[in-house]
């Protein structure tokens, strides 16, 4: 497809930047999807399709909520249609996974149906929008990184971040329990996307890289640093309908 000349992301907290540098809350400005900073040393898929089309310029709409679920991807789909989005990320879930406890995850079925409901929504759009959806981020990597950190551990605790994987109270057979619901939800993203012939999914490309500490935000040691949100832009834009 020609380069679009708007675009809008839904998601969470990632893609909002939360925490990725200086001080704590939302930096929209360097998402991996629509931010447009020009310090921060990301190449968000905003800033690369602008180099294709200088169209785009202003009309990159950041829909995503910290703390958002599947379950928001209707109502954010619906803000995306109203802008007339001809470019759509999703990266949404993570916070379907990281509960306060393995039984508070959400339901497969139910993740699905949230889901389609989203994915209608946008087919529905008068502008049919491209649709990029990124899979959700590998969490227990995160814990093999940081578990033995005295003060992510601590953090992670005083901030209740994903207690239904990084609580230190968490059985193994708990933690890996987690992580299949993760893959599960991959699953879904990927097939409910293939359904639709403008919609492209990483292949679970997000969840298979293997980010490092420098990736992570020291100030949660939860979300993407300014390095983590480079390679998050990097990972799927290499998967994108412009690549």
């Amino acid at each position: 497809p020609r380069p679009p000349g708007s675009m809008a992301a839904i998601g969470d907290s990632i893609t909002q930047a939360a925490d990725v540098c200086c001080w704590y809350g939302d930096h929209p400005s360097n998402s991996w999807s629509t931010g447009g900073a020009s310090w921060d040393g990301i190449s968000s898929h905003f800033e690369r399709l602008r180099t294709l089309n200088p169209n785009i310029a202003g009309h990159n709409d950041n829909d995503s909520r910290s703390g958002a679920k599947m379950a928001d991807g209707p109502g954010q789909a619906r803000a995306a249609v109203t802008q007339h989005a001809k470019y759509v990320t999703i990266l949404l879930g993570a916070n379907d996974v990281c509960t306060s406890s393995p039984a508070t995850m959400t339901s497969v079925d139910t993740f699905r149906s949230e889901l389609q409901a989203t994915l209608a929504i946008l087919d529905a759009g008068p502008a049919r929008a491209h649709v990029f959806v990124a899979s959700i981020p590998d969490v227990y990597q995160l814990w093999s990184l940081y578990h033995t950190d005295y003060t992510a551990q601590t953090v992670w605790a005083l901030a209740g971040i994903c207690q239904s994987l990084l609580a230190p109270s968490r059985t193994e057979d708990e933690r890996q329990s987690v992580r299949e619901r993760n893959i599960a939800f991959n699953a879904v993203l990927q097939q409910e996307c293939a359904a639709f012939a403008w919609c492209r999914s990483d292949q679970g490309a997000v969840f298979s890289y293997q980010f490092s500490r420098g990736d992570v935000s020291k100030l949660d040691y939860f979300h993407p640093s300014l390095s983590g949100q480079a390679n998050l832009a990097t990972i799927t834009w290499q998967q994108s309908w412009w690549s």
